[in-house]
């Protein structure tokens, strides 16, 4: 009888080519400002492709005014700017729900726009995102690994109940945090140390953290298993 192992279905090596990273506001219809979030939104995704240029085969694109689309070299790099789009957004208190996949382009790549391209993966994907029902800001497409996605997408349902119960202090620290110490946050916020501290067990920083670790690491070895380039 084949192990456990042995009967996973795997993909085959390069049958995937790109990573997609997909994304939709939540409730854009109801913004108090409509120009007020287009240029939150703007803002968002223009500063995503200046840090991620590198790992972009096709850029962050806006596609139907409050959707956006691109095509990254790998799900690790993907990831990545997932998160940095989400922590902008967020800062901003703006609603995103986001889609990482793997897709095969059977057409050229559109290094300008990312659209005008085709191929499996690409529609499955927003498919996937498209599911309002779905309260999960975090989803995935990973065809041939269904246990995994699974996993992925209780992560990342964990990382949006964290997010939707931050108040307005917690959202601010946590993100921070990301970048700067914890007294150099401190200090640019004019708070003492235990404060920073007690604002970050308040909105389960360490936890946060674990589980976007957690996300990383999946992505990395899906990565060799997809064939695709970190």
């Amino acid at each position: 009888m084949l192990s456990l192992e042995a009967q996973r279905p795997r993909p085959a090596p390069q049958a995937y080519t790109h990573a997609v990273v997909m994304g939709d506001l939540v409730s854009s219809e109801d913004a108090a400002s409509v120009v007020g979030l287009h240029g939150v939104f703007n803002s968002a995704i223009d500063a995503a492709n200046r840090r991620a240029s590198s790992a972009m085969a096709s850029p962050l694109t806006i596609t139907l005014g409050d959707e956006f689309q691109g095509l990254s070299a790998s799900l690790r790099a993907g990831l990545d700017v997932l998160r940095d789009v989400q922590a902008h957004l967020l800062a901003e208190g703006v609603a995103c729900r986001f889609v990482l996949g793997v897709a095969r382009l059977e057409t050229p790549i559109n290094s300008a726009r990312a659209w005008n391209m085709m191929g499996p993966g690409l529609a499955a994907s927003r498919e996937r995102l498209a599911d309002k029902r779905d309260p999960n800001a975090y989803r995935f497409h990973l065809p041939g690994q269904p246990a995994v996605e699974i996993l992925m997408e209780a992560v990342g349902a964990g990382l949006s109940e964290i997010e939707q119960d931050w108040t307005a202090r917690q959202r601010e620290v946590v993100l921070a945090s990301a970048a700067e110490s914890a007294a150099e946050l401190a200090g640019r916020l004019n708070i003492s140390l235990p404060t920073l501290y007690k604002i970050r067990r308040a909105g389960r920083f360490e936890l946060y953290g674990r589980q976007w670790r957690a996300l990383e690491t999946m992505a990395a070895a899906l990565d060799e298993t997809y064939g695709l380039t970190p």
